[in-house]
């Protein structure tokens, strides 16, 4: 699907499988200070794992040129009353032997998480993704964040790598760090070929 069908889709409303009404919307510098508002607000735990540290003003700055240059694009997601709840972003290394690979990153506020808001924003980044171009997807995680690697397996994703204190966490804690995978069009290169480098 062209990249102008897919955005074009959006703001987009969802209602939720208990009932609850959120908006899907392309994110812009507008989103600026909710970005901070939602990342300020959620739990120690879930800091850990953020890949860049999204309370500080010009970690979202970065974020937000990132956008703008076409590197990322990123859906966000508001409740009736105007709060951010979620966001998730498709990001491209700019380096031209992995531009046509993406990364997929995706959170919930902690009040709508197990309440199918995170499958649909996954799915949702999804469906960006691969209107963009992007031919093979990737989702970084920990080991334990199980909900999150649930949501990419029903996707297809399939975990590839399992890198061993890869990641070290906020307060210091090497942890492991599981990359999953999905190939748009499938598998080019046969492992054997990689037995030859």
């Amino acid at each position: 699907m062209p990249r102008q069908t897919v955005v074009s889709r959006y703001p987009k409303k969802i209602i939720l499988p208990d009932g609850a009404s959120v908006e899907l919307r392309i994110m812009t510098a507008a989103d600026k200070n909710a970005i901070l508002e939602f990342s300020q607000a959620l739990p120690q735990e879930d800091l850990l794992f953020l890949r860049v540290d999204l309370t500080q003003p010009e970690v979202v700055d970065e974020w937000i040129d990132n956008i703008e240059s076409g590197f990322s694009t990123s859906l966000v997601v508001f409740d009736e009353d105007e709060h951010l709840v979620g966001y998730a972003t498709v990001h491209r290394n700019p380096a031209p032997w992995t531009r046509r690979v993406g990364e997929l990153r995706v959170n919930v506020s902690s009040s709508y998480r197990a309440r199918g808001l995170g499958k649909n924003l996954t799915s949702e980044i999804f469906d960006v993704a691969q209107s963009i171009g992007v031919k093979k997807l990737l989702a970084n995680m920990t080991p334990d964040q199980h909900g999150a690697q649930a949501a990419f397996r029903r996707l297809g994703f399939v975990p590839e790598a399992l890198l061993a204190d890869y990641v070290e966490d906020r307060n210091g804690t090497c942890r492991d760090l599981v990359i999953m995978s999905y190939d748009i069009d499938g598998h080019t290169d046969r492992v054997d070929d990689l037995v030859r480098i």
